[in-house]
């Protein structure tokens, strides 16, 4: 029995996610190409977070885009599955791009290069501009989508970046001390990096079918096997398909006179109400499988 399917797109604004997202390459390019003229490895550092800003937007986007195609008979699970695969591809670059960024700014320190702060700070607070549009675009949506939600995350982090760039290239204005802007450089990788590490955790336990995070098997379990009619519980697996869609297989095994449409459908109210497990399938048995999985309660 399936119970509680919603395979909807969700309320996100995709308008404001392709406005939001070409303002945030148009300005990627542009911080790229002054962070080199300028001699800026706080730029470039930045530019790589403003990376994860336009990716993350683009994923949230096609997300939105793809989500709305139905599922077919090569893919059964439709193509929710794509966001997280781009969000892994979008964590390993980011890795390769820190490190960078990290040794670069070691080189930076030791041997300090002159570097243009009037043009940095001029660029950086256009990044940071840029960055107040677009949590602004994202601000409607980011309550009812959890990929609005990741996006704006993104972009309000990076515009942290964009304060830190402006008062590196501040502090490099008034004093002459070079070794400013990679020790900003380094400040900005060493944030990116951790939140990267969580994006390739969190991408890899949905691509491995782990179990939501927040939610408690074993609780679930338990809960399954006191309902009323219930005798025993096996082969339960709970996993996410995609970013936010939480789903959930069980084989129950009915009590004596027990009706398996009346089972099911308390089953089914119960972990939608107390697990917040919307789209569930039950397989009820008057005996357990031969291949189950032993796990009883």
């Amino acid at each position: 029995m399936g119970a509680g399917h919603d395979h909807g797109a969700g309320q996100a604004n995709a308008k404001s996610l392709a406005i939001a997202l070409a303002l945030t390459s148009i300005f990627l390019v542009a911080e790229v190409v002054a962070g080199v003229v300028f001699n800026s490895l706080a730029l470039l550092s930045d530019a790589a977070h403003m990376f994860t800003d336009a990716a993350a937007l683009a994923i949230a986007l096609a997300a939105i885009r793809l989500g709305r195609r139905q599922a077919n008979e090569r893919h059964t699970f439709g193509y929710r599955r794509f966001e997280i695969l781009a969000a892994a591809f979008n964590a390993v670059l980011l890795f390769a791009v820190a490190i960078y960024v990290l040794v670069e700014g070691i080189k930076r320190i030791l041997n300090p290069e002159p570097v243009q702060s009037m043009g940095m700070m001029l660029v950086a607070v256009l990044g940071l501009i840029v960055n107040l549009v677009a949590m602004r675009l994202l601000s409607a949506g980011k309550d009812s989508s959890l990929n609005v939600k990741g996006a704006y995350l993104e972009v309000w982090a990076d515009m942290l970046g964009s304060v830190g760039v402006i008062a590196g290239a501040i502090v490099i204005w008034l004093t002459g001390w070079r070794f400013v802007d990679p020790i900003v450089a380094i400040a900005i990788g060493l944030w990116v990096l951790p939140r990267t590490w969580i994006l390739l955790r969190d991408t890899s336990r949905i691509l491995l079918e782990g179990a939501p995070v927040g939610v408690d098997v074993a609780a679930v379990r338990a809960a399954i096997a006191a309902a009323p009619g219930v005798a025993g519980v096996h082969d339960l697996h709970v996993w996410v398909s995609g970013a936010d869609q939480a789903s959930c297989s069980v084989h129950v095994v009915l009590a004596d006179g027990a009706s398996g449409d009346g089972v099911r459908k308390i089953l089914a109210s119960m972990l939608e109400a107390k697990f917040d497990l919307h789209h569930v399938t039950i397989q009820t048995e008057v005996e357990p499988c031969e291949d189950a999985d032993g796990l009883h309660p």
